[in-house]
């Protein structure tokens, strides 16, 4: 999945899945058909998950209840974090994984090297482009970080799906879906040169919701009939319509 992700994700081609994608006209569904959609879908790039999608979101959003109960919206981030990657199911597209899942960085300025398998890295045409290749590439010094363009995916999409259907989740959570995957930012340290007095803040949501997405990954799993009225009121809260449009 890396090699194919590195080679491929240029800076025309996020352009062209943005085309493709933020049309929005897929369908309308409810948050809790779309996750009962994905439980078919395994994550090539996510070996601690190896069972259906629904109990990693619930288990994120509880580790989230847990140690932050009076954010509510931080709950619902965890549940729909990795909605988006109903890109990959055959009705609605079935895009490669390479163009769905896995670590996100920059397109339009030059790869770093604490990216994940960067040695594939030499296989994007971006890298031999002058246009591309500078430390700051297409973009100006702190010009931050929601005028960067990132590699394709899940975080994306979702996130302009939100923006789309007037979710009222605050602007820090909606970075947390934005930015959960770009590792080589947030885990990693890298890529501050292009971020913005603000950035700093959003650095540090997105470092707590990180903790709960990775370390609740366990083999207790959920009770979901149980907990679903409480996400379902959290849904209601936050989402205008009851479905959304995709």
């Amino acid at each position: 999945t890396y090699k194919l992700h590195h080679s491929l994700q240029t800076y025309q081609y996020v352009q062209q899945m943005k085309e493709k994608h933020l049309k929005f006209n897929k369908g309308k569904l409810t948050i809790w058909e779309i996750i009962e959609k994905l439980n078919t879908l395994v994550d090539d790039s996510d070996p601690d998950v190896d069972f259906p999608q629904i109990y990693h979101a619930i288990q994120t959003a509880e580790e989230l209840r847990k140690e932050w109960p009076d954010l509510d919206w931080m709950h619902l981030v965890g549940l729909i974090h990795d909605i988006g990657k109903l890109l990959s199911l055959p009705e609605y597209g079935e895009d490669p994984q390479y163009a769905v899942v896995g670590d996100t960085f920059p397109v339009g300025c030059q790869f770093c090297s604490k990216i994940v398998c960067s040695e594939y890295l030499k296989l994007n045409p971006d890298c031999d482009d002058p246009k591309y290749n500078t430390i700051y590439g297409v973009y100006k010094p702190n010009c931050g970080l929601e005028n960067v363009e990132m590699t394709w995916g899940h975080d994306e999409y979702l996130y302009q799906v939100c923006v789309h259907n007037n979710c009222t989740i605050p602007k820090e959570g909606l970075n947390m879906i934005r930015f959960h995957s770009f590792y080589p930012w947030h885990r990693e340290g890298e890529y501050y040169h292009l971020m913005s007095k603000e950035d700093h803040e959003t650095l540090a949501w997105v470092q707590r919701f990180n903790r709960a997405d990775l370390y609740s990954k366990t083999d207790k799993l959920p009770d979901i009939e149980a907990l679903k009225p409480y996400y379902q009121q959290l849904i209601d809260k936050y989402f205008p319509n009851p479905t959304i449009e995709f």
